[in-house]
């Protein structure tokens, strides 16, 4: 495949913001009580089915691991992931193309992702409270004088927040960062849009949980400027996240 996504290129540098937040909510308590609550009230039910688990062979990694274990942290399955739009600086047909590129990671992990608009709110790198709570995960478009992380070789960063209780952490919110610039010059070529959904994806990827692999045959290729759809170890590790544990 000839070069794409530009000289800048997609190369990300992980995990956007990873917060340990104490959090004293009982709807995230793990113990016995909290797992009893979460029943009464109807949280111990998958929103969707989990994806089988694919052998692809492949290279993945985990942005986030359980303490002392190399479970990954991922979110919680039995609850839609909330997501809101800042369209400030974004393609023309953005809507079409964040459509296509979440429902590959829905359909990667059997996680939902539940539409929440339009939102003026730019606060990529804060995204939870004092006490833990996160609002939903945001996406948006900036440059790197307004997000110092998109400047060089950065074509967008992206990745999510987690809080810990009892030992167990879980993500509640994150963001994705697209550099303005990088798709403003993907609009004008013709193999563009297949660029700029690989990068979203991608970013996408970071806030469920994936991290970077050393394998160019995946979508999560730290240096990645060819490859624009997720590879056997992309889907494996996907799968992966997906199938953690209600709570």
């Amino acid at each position: 495949m000839s070069r794409s996504r530009r000289e800048r290129g997609p190369v990300v540098p992980g995990v956007l913001v990873v917060a340990v937040i104490m959090a004293g909510v009982l709807l995230l308590d793990p113990t016995s009580s909290g797992q009893r609550l979460r029943q009464l009230i109807g949280l111990d039910d998958r929103v969707v089915d989990a994806v089988t688990v694919p052998d692809g062979g492949g290279s993945y990694s985990f942005a986030v691991t359980q303490p002392g274990s190399e479970d990954p942290v991922g979110w919680n399955p039995c609850t839609s992931i909330t997501y809101v739009v800042n369209p400030e600086g974004a393609p023309d047909d953005w809507p079409a193309l964040l459509e296509d590129s979440v429902s590959v990671i829905e359909d990667a992990t059997g996680l939902d992702f539940e539409d929440g608009g339009t939102t003026e709110d730019r606060q990529f790198e804060r995204r939870t409270t004092a006490l833990g709570r996160g609002g939903p995960v945001l996406i948006g478009w900036a440059d790197d004088e307004e997000m110092g992380s998109l400047s060089g070789d950065v074509a967008g960063v992206g990745g999510s927040a987690y809080v810990e209780q009892g030992g167990r952490r879980r993500f509640v919110t994150g963001s994705v960062a697209l550099d303005v610039e990088v798709y403003d010059d993907l609009a004008e070529r013709r193999d563009g849009r297949e660029q700029m959904r690989a990068i979203l994806i991608h970013e996408l990827g970071h806030v469920v949980g994936l991290g970077h692999v050393a394998d160019p045959g995946e979508l999560m290729y730290g240096q990645n400027l060819a490859r624009t759809d997720l590879g056997p170890g992309d889907l494996e590790g996907l799968a992966r996240l997906g199938s953690v544990d209600c709570g």
